[in-house]
């Protein structure tokens, strides 16, 4: 063990001499991520890769730590280290002394059962008993944590040149490290059921009394003492006597009891109790209050739940805003990681979007899932299967503030650098940080094709104020979801409250892009925005009953309502674009409890020539319409899609509401991808039946580009695109052109660059990137395959007209072939245009 210390400390001393002198080169041109770099990066750590209780073993492990990462950590201002040392009970227990024993996740599985850990049949599983991750794992003391921190510091800041910052954590459940104070001294703690009845400690919660000293109760704890007391008074002395920089409140703590769950405090699954939300948010606000007045100044970082804004508001009372607004001095929660555990991405994409459409200043992070240290899992390998879908889709997103600003992710976690067996495998960091960075390097820098215009404020008042639309909020961000995990190439968010600063000031800001929101509250400023919007020439998809809307906005729509309808229906539609060796079903039922009530929707003007019916549900004698689309002369080449939106999916007693079975019943939300196709972006699906999962795709525009990423679930499905400039054609791909699509066949996981748009019927394209051999030119792209076709070329948004090159039907060096080209039409942005090409294409830039 020794030797190989030693190898590992000279491997490192030759390492550390280069890593020294780059860091005292700033003027090199080559750490800048072309302005994306990040405030911060944390490395997450469990204590188990400290396999020694010696302090030269620890310095080496530190060592190697950021010797892994130093390519990544080189884009960041901050680097930080967050410490999964126990279960959060490290912080209850502390009594102020440093030679206290620490108990802490030394286990693989839940140690808090009732088999001791090791014990038991063989047949339980991780979740039933634990194991010791090692034979006799070290022993550590407080004063022991306190080395480990402060040799963290000091190796970090001699490896990277970055200041260190060591974050603590807090998780409410049971699954990390025994817990004496949680499951046997104050059960009345616990209230959550995310594993097992009452395994969760709520951040509402009492304590009873107890007569023995700790850190910030010398004299014991009274009886009733607030739990948010309790913690932020501990809290208080543990980070500050162990030399902490900030904590991290995990699995949902603080957003009030279940996190996990589809239901909670303020739905059953089976009926909403909206009359319970003002002592939830009072119960859930004091928390905040009690914990920051007894631990003020520490920064507090948050994982929240694995679901939605409007999901968790009106399940369990979770008032972001309120949270949000309340100067903390907090971070927001990032991307959960359901996605790696489920494959809902949908869920991921919408959690992620909402909670960011507001925040409590510019900051929000993005967290990956390379390992977990303790249900012998490392997602990279084995959940994801070194495929990066998981960074390009969720890195993909945008965020758009009130300036109208685009808005990247400052922090990026790494949830953990070690694996269950405190290994530190070098293969995860040298596999995974070549793909953040090129996304990162790709991030959107303008809005997407779909920018969803996220109701977080409306959201948060009508859940006090109109109880009767909770379950419209509760609704919403569900059909999203099922919408995103069924190809809706959704990408961009922004606020009610912000769309209208931006729109004001920038009206032409959106112009390249559909509009996706849910029927505006009547007679709002932001109601009379999208009217304005459309009637200008604006795009416009609006999702939702509509029940509550304005006389203006169903006039737009050209809809009324009717007698709220619920159950089974018959759906016909004449937008179904996937192609089906055997066909969707044409059954639906529409749940009045998961969907925002009864389908009432219909056209209220049957002759109005401008109105186009897509979709109908039938029921009986009884008929409505549930997607149609509206374009008046007058409205500029303006269109207004209405989908009212069935949610397709239930409550089982399972922790999410299940999707109905696709072969029996038709999914709702797939309309909201066909419907698309009315504004010119058209996706389709060839695959063999209903049952095969549809793929999860983002479309973002980075640089005047347009960058495709997905994943599929089943990747013997085949892609078609077709968008507004024409036919996509990826980079790096050839496409066999069909019925004015490009297709595609694609892997698992995929992150592909179009700046080549075509007008051609058929025949086999490529785009491949290539050398111009000219000086001073930094792109080259070379298309074949062409016939009679006009080439939509989009450059890089610093290149002007002067500096694009276009050639046809020639090589290097270029004297001949050079062709004329011209600016292309404003409505489809950026563009130049080539036009009747047969043959060869090159341009560069």
């Amino acid at each position: 063990m020794r030797l190989s210390i030693f190898l590992l400390s000279c491997s490192l001393s030759i390492v550390l001499l280069g890593l020294t002198f780059s860091t005292d080169t700033p003027n090199l041109d080559n750490s800048t991520l072309k302005g994306k770099s990040f405030n911060n990066i944390t490395l997450e750590l469990s204590l188990k890769p400290f396999k020694n209780n010696d302090k030269a073993y620890i310095q080496d492990v530190a060592n190697e730590i950021f010797t892994q990462w130093q390519a990544l950590l080189r884009h960041t201002d901050t680097v930080s280290v967050m410490l999964w040392t126990s279960d959060g009970s490290e912080i209850l227990d502390y009594k102020g002394s440093l030679t206290q024993p620490l108990e802490w996740a030394r286990y693989i599985g839940n140690p808090n059962t009732e088999h001791e850990v090791g014990s038991g049949p063989k047949e339980l599983s991780l979740h039933e008993r634990a194991y010791l991750y090692m034979e006799n794992p070290p022993k550590f003391t407080y004063g022991d944590l306190k080395f480990i921190i402060q040799t963290l510091k000091e190796s970090g800041k001699r490896i990277t040149g970055k200041p260190i910052r060591i974050g603590a954590t807090f998780d409410p459940g049971p699954e990390f490290a025994k817990s004496e104070f949680k499951y046997k001294k104050h059960p009345e703690i616990l209230g959550g059921n995310a594993m097992g009845h009452k395994t969760m400690v709520s951040c509402y919660a009492t304590l009873n009394a107890d007569k023995d000293a700790y850190a910030g109760f010398p004299k014991g704890i009274p009886a009733d003492t607030p739990f948010g007391a309790f913690l932020g008074r501990q809290s208080q002395h543990f980070l500050t006597d162990l030399g902490y920089d900030y904590i991290w409140l995990s699995n949902g703590f603080g957003f009030g009891v279940e996190g996990w769950s589809s239901t909670g405090a303020s739905f059953t699954g089976k009926a909403f109790q909206p009359e319970k939300l003002p002592d939830i948010k009072f119960k859930i606000t004091n928390f905040w209050n009690l914990f920051r007045k007894e631990c003020p100044q520490f920064q507090i970082q948050t994982r929240g739940t694995n679901l939605s804004t409007g999901a968790d508001l009106a399940r369990d009372g979770v008032d972001l805003q309120q949270i949000y607004g309340g100067k903390y001095n907090m971070l927001p929660p990032p991307n959960s990681p359901w996605a790696a555990l489920d494959g809902d991405f949908g869920l991921e994409m919408v959690g992620y979007m909402s909670r960011m459409a507001e925040l409590p200043d510019e900051r929000y992070l993005f967290r990956y899932y390379t390992h977990d240290p303790w249900w012998v899992n490392s997602p990279w390998l084995d959940r994801y299967g070194s495929e990066p879908h998981d960074i390009y889709l969720p890195m993909s997103v945008a965020r758009i503030n009130a300036k109208g600003e685009v808005r990247l992710p400052t922090h990026l976690n790494f949830l953990t650098i070690d694996n269950s067996y405190g290994e530190l495998p070098t293969q995860v960091p040298d596999e995974v940080t070549p793909h953040i960075l090129k996304a990162r390097y790709e991030a959107p820098t303008a809005p997407g094709p779909l920018v969803w215009v996220y109701p977080f404020e409306e959201y948060h008042r009508w859940a006090y104020t109109r109880p009767q639309r909770i379950s419209e909020i509760y609704y919403g961000d569900w059909l999203i979801r099922q919408a995103i995990n069924n190809g809706f190439p959704l990408n961009t968010i922004i606020s009610t409250q912000s769309f209208q600063k931006v729109i004001s000031s920038k009206s032409n800001y959106f112009n390249e892009s559909i509009l996706v929101s849910i029927v505006p509250e009547a007679g709002s400023s932001f109601e009379k925005q999208l009217i304005n919007f459309v009637q200008k020439g604006g795009k416009l998809l609006v999702y939702g009953p509509a029940d509550h809307a304005s006389p203006e906005f169903l006039a737009l729509l050209n809809l009324q309502n009717g007698a709220p309808l619920e159950g089974e229906f018959q759906v016909s539609s004449t937008i179904t674009t996937d192609v089906l060796d055997k066909k969707y079903p044409d059954k639906i039922i529409h749940s009045a409890l998961f969907s925002g009530g009864g389908v009432r929707t219909q056209v209220k003007n049957a002759d109005d020539t401008f109105t186009k019916v897509l979709a109908k549900m039938t029921q009986g004698a009884n008929e409505r319409s549930v997607v149609w689309v509206r374009n008046k002369p007058e409205w500029q080449d303006g269109k207004v899609a209405y989908v009212r939106g069935t949610n397709s999916s239930k409550f089982t007693g399972g922790k999410l509401l299940a999707p109905d079975d696709p072969e029996e019943l038709f999914t709702g939300p797939l309309l909201l991808r066909y419907v698309l196709k009315e504004f010119g972006v058209d996706y389709r699906i060839d695959k063999r039946n209903p049952s095969v999962k549809n793929p999860v795709l983002t479309i973002a525009r980075s640089s005047n580009g347009f960058f495709f990423s997905g994943y599929c679930p089943n990747t013997t499905i085949t892609h078609r695109f077709k968008m507004p400039q024409g036919i996509p054609i990826l980079t790096g791909y050839e496409t066999e052109l069909r019925d004015g699509f490009s297709v595609y066949s694609m892997p698992k996981a995929w992150h592909r660059e179009s700046r080549i748009f075509l007008e051609q019927n058929d025949g086999i394209v490529s785009c491949q990137e290539m050398t111009s051999g000219v000086k001073h030119m930094k792109r080259c792209l070379r298309l074949t395959g062409l016939k009679n076709a006009t080439v939509r070329i989009y450059p890089d948004d610093t290149v002007q007209e002067g500096d694009l090159n276009v050639y046809l039907n020639t090589r290097y060096p270029w004297k001949s072939g050079r062709t004329a080209f011209k600016l292309g039409d404003k409505k489809y942005g950026k563009h130049y245009v080539v036009e009747n090409v047969t043959g060869e294409l090159v341009t560069f830039w």
